[in-house]
């Protein structure tokens, strides 16, 4: 199992929102890490255009959305963007895709979320054929796709699908190289995630890749920690999708799927995610101080067995 991060724009914000991001991955590779996911969420500036940035600046490591959602950018426009992403870092782009929840949809782009079995598949129909370099030529009732786009000497980056429900997971298992999790335990991934897109992609001899982010901290003070990711994630056990996952866990909120503890603890939990299937774990480090997230990173260095 690879060991990656798994970052939020506004963990870089300080002084210049570009720069701060910039320097931060590049500390990141300098520490020893070779790849990171990068969230849009709708309020911050461009994750796009900020990976970009950061593929040209730091070389050396692996950059990924996750995930984009793809109701704000047509197939077409989206495959101009992963492509051109993709020649920026030689072949170092893994382009994320999602779906993202009706608050969002319906609530700030005034954009229906409906029908999302249909919406992917239309929408994956357009953005393959482009990304492989052949013409779309998709009519469908929510996206329609026709015609090419030409990026010279860009590759096809890998494709996921942040899917939990089973039928976005079988889509994902079927046609791409995955799926990306946020805030889902392991007794969902080893019973739920792992056998359904692994079960979609050997009907079509493909393999399937399950990127599994979860929030990380290692401490000696689980209490304040559990207090600080209570308040930090409490939005996300809000939203439909990542609360079903939580109610398939039988947990209360995101602070109990965080992992959260000393060394040997987290080695414990990493290895039960291991063992449920999944092949990267993506870990969003956070903590109330910058020693926390130091000691923190040094485990994910070696997040093996403390035995």
């Amino acid at each position: 199992m690879r060991t990656s991060l798994f970052t939020f724009l506004g963990d870089s914000v300080r002084a210049s929102a570009i720069d701060d991001y910039v320097h931060d991955l590049r500390s990141l590779r300098d520490e020893g890490f070779d790849s990171a996911w990068t969230v849009q969420l709708p309020w911050e500036h461009d994750a796009l255009t900020t990976l970009a940035v950061a593929l040209r600046e730091v070389d050396g490591m692996t950059l990924g959305t996750g995930v984009q959602p793809i109701q704000i950018r047509q197939p077409m426009a989206l495959a101009q963007a992963a492509l051109t992403l993709n020649l920026i870092g030689a072949g170092r782009f893994r382009l994320g895709i999602g779906l993202t929840h009706a608050l969002i949809c319906d609530g700030m782009w005034g954009i229906p979320w409906d029908r999302p079995a249909r919406r992917l598949n239309e929408y994956l129909d357009g953005l393959l054929p482009l990304l492989a370099g052949r013409e779309a030529d998709a009519t469908g009732e929510l996206y329609t796709t026709r015609g090419r786009v030409g990026v010279p000497g860009a590759t096809a980056p890998p494709v996921y699908v942040a899917a939990m429900g089973p039928q976005m997971l079988r889509i994902a298992g079927r046609r791409t190289a995955g799926t990306i999790t946020w805030m889902t335990g392991p007794r969902t991934l080893a019973q739920h995630i792992v056998p359904t897109i692994r079960a979609a992609a050997a009907e079509v001899d493909r393999q399937a890749e399950i990127v599994a982010a979860l929030p990380v901290c290692v401490t000696d003070d689980v209490a304040k920690v559990r207090e600080i990711a209570t308040e930090a994630y409490a939005h996300f056990g809000t939203l439909p999708s990542y609360r079903a996952m939580l109610d398939r866990e039988g947990v209360k909120g995101p602070e109990d799927v965080a992992l959260i503890g000393n060394e040997n603890a987290l080695a414990e939990r990493v290895a039960e995610i291991r063992a449920a299937g999944v092949t990267e774990f993506a870990a969003h480090v956070f903590g109330p101080g910058d020693e926390e997230r130091a000691r923190t990173r040094a485990f994910l260095r070696d997040p093996g067995s403390r035995d």
